[in-house]
């Protein structure tokens, strides 16, 4: 909101999934896209291993990472594993890390924006985010009896998609029952400066901006409800 009131642009916008049980693998997504089993309005992907030496061992599959899309596009993909990272950067163990994997959707200039008002208008980062990757991306399996746009759709990449479905298990906070402090909180702080500044425009330009608006404002039937509420003594509102 701050941005598009001084007229800013978002220049980027990452929007990462964070994944706590291992339900995606790096490696595996990797070989599907090697074996042309990645249907996706991408043309690139590129991957990436890290070898490193683990307690004497070394893990055929850590430090992998896989890019879908150009890096120089406005919009891509980076699957990573984020807990050989925390390895790598902080020395903390593969097993005790709580993030194993992490999705990132990367959004530079106009894909960003249309990002953000996605955000806005829906209040809902789920939403929002596997939106973008069921638009662009979706693992397979090889069918030769039938046309590879018709493959089905991998179950593994199906379990994961199936998260957005309940996205505000996942990746939203838990809602909140409604209480008309929390209304009072959001005007403080979304609001409140706004209608400052303009009733002191008012004051200086000797106009009633803000008063005509409150005038003509016209409550929804939600509101005159709410309104009855809070007049309300409790026994009443539950009778």
């Amino acid at each position: 909101m701050d941005v598009f009131r001084v007229n800013g642009v978002f220049k980027r916008v990452d929007l990462a999934i964070n994944d706590k049980t291992g339900i995606l693998d790096i490696p595996f997504l990797t070989n599907k896209c090697r074996t042309e089993e990645c249907i996706s309005v991408f043309r690139s992907f590129k991957s990436y291993r890290s070898g490193e030496l683990v307690h004497g061992e070394e893990k055929r599959d850590m430090g992998n990472t896989l890019y879908i899309g150009s890096l120089k596009s406005d919009v891509y993909f980076c699957a990573y594993e984020k807990d050989y990272e925390q390895y790598v950067k902080h020395g903390a163990s593969l097993e005790d890390t709580d993030i194993k994997n992490r999705f990132e959707i990367r959004l530079k200039n106009d894909r960003a924006y249309h990002a953000v008002v996605d955000l806005m208008t829906y209040e809902d980062v789920g939403r929002t985010a596997f939106s973008i990757i069921n638009r662009y991306i979706r693992f397979v399996d090889k069918d030769e009896k039938k046309r590879r746009s018709s493959w089905p759709m991998n179950a593994e990449w199906q379990r994961f998609l199936d998260l957005g479905e309940n996205r505000k298990i996942y990746l939203t906070t838990k809602p909140e029952p409604y209480t008309f402090d929390k209304t009072l909180r959001w005007l403080a702080r979304q609001v409140a400066p706004t209608w400052k500044l303009a009733t002191k425009l008012d004051e200086i330009n000797q106009t009633t901006v803000i008063k005509d608006m409150l005038d003509q404002a016209k409550l929804t039937k939600r509101h005159q409800q709410l309104l009855m509420q809070q007049a309300l003594e409790t026994e009443d509102v539950i009778k």
